[in-house]
């Protein structure tokens, strides 16, 4: 599960893009992401009841308050401020902020976590960021939109900001609890977004339809918890690095299922992300030997 685990994620997540691309443009959308973690929140929560036992709960009463914390900055905030951003700004542009997340997670997770990296892995870090900057561009004009960077950097800080606290706070809850109530934090926090700031739109397409059912289960049921996985059993950065392969992915899926155009960049940024990552995890390999 450790090898697959990975694997997996970053192919829901690439994918998560692509089913964002091609079917939330018929729904609002904070209402698309408080509707979507609703859904897997109520989906989880008969899980939780049939698998836990006494002190399962106890575990859950003692955590609650810090599984709230982590779900709403790796869940609604996150994800809203990323849809706040590409209002202003595109895809490409959002993916290329993004790409400081292993980087800063990496960084921070020395005092916060007490995580060390090998010079390998550093040279790792750096050369995952170059390929997603490689793969993604600079759009200068992209950049001149003030609130729109703003947003991207406030959903890449709360990504940052949930893992490292994960991490060190909830690292001992069960995956099926963790994401229940994180989820369960993530949707009443969208909520209160829809109620105070949003305009309600919705058409049910059939693109809407099935990006929500596959963001609800494939993303947010299936990629979050294979993060969450990932994280209790590995370290911060270690795991964060995944994260540079996805923009690479996601514009090989969007040649293969969107007929979108697959550029030279794109496929040598891919390339030099996949090194970067096979550097992380080689130097984390020679610190267990």
């Amino acid at each position: 599960m450790r090898v697959l685990a990975p694997l997996l994620f970053v192919l829901l997540w690439s994918g998560a893009f692509i089913a964002v691309r091609a079917g939330v443009q018929d729904v609002s959308p904070i209402t698309f992401l408080a509707s979507r973690f609703t859904l897997a929140a109520l989906i989880l929560l008969p899980a939780c009841l049939i698998l836990h036992s006494s002190s399962n709960w106890q575990e859950v009463r003692r955590l609650w308050p810090h599984l709230t914390v982590s779900g709403i900055l790796l869940n609604g905030a996150y994800l809203s401020a990323a849809h706040w951003a590409m209002v202003d700004i595109s895809a490409a542009s959002m993916a290329l902020i993004g790409s400081l997340q292993p980087l800063l997670i990496a960084f921070l997770s020395g005092p916060v976590l007490g995580d060390r990296f090998r010079s390998l892995q550093w040279a790792g870090f750096l050369l995952g960021t170059t390929g997603v900057v490689v793969v993604a561009g600079i759009n200068v004009v992209d950049l001149g939109h003030t609130r729109g960077v703003t947003w991207g950097v406030l959903s890449c800080f709360s990504f940052v900001a949930g893992t490292l606290y994960y991490a060190r706070f909830c690292k001992s809850s069960s995956l099926v609890t963790t994401n229940g109530v994180q989820l369960t934090a993530a949707a009443v926090f969208c909520w209160i977004i829809v109620l105070g700031f949003e305009d309600i739109t919705f058409s049910p397409t059939p693109p809407a339809i099935w990006s929500f059912i596959f963001l609800t289960l494939g993303v947010s049921l299936g990629g979050m918890g294979l993060y969450l996985y990932m994280l209790k059993n590995g370290t911060a950065g270690k795991v964060a690095a995944n994260f540079y392969i996805t923009p690479g992915l996601t514009a090989a899926l969007g040649w293969l299922i969107l007929d979108e155009t697959l550029s030279q960049n794109a496929l040598i940024g891919f390339g030099l992300a996949m090194i970067g990552l096979w550097l992380v995890h080689r130097g984390a390999n020679l610190n267990q030997s």
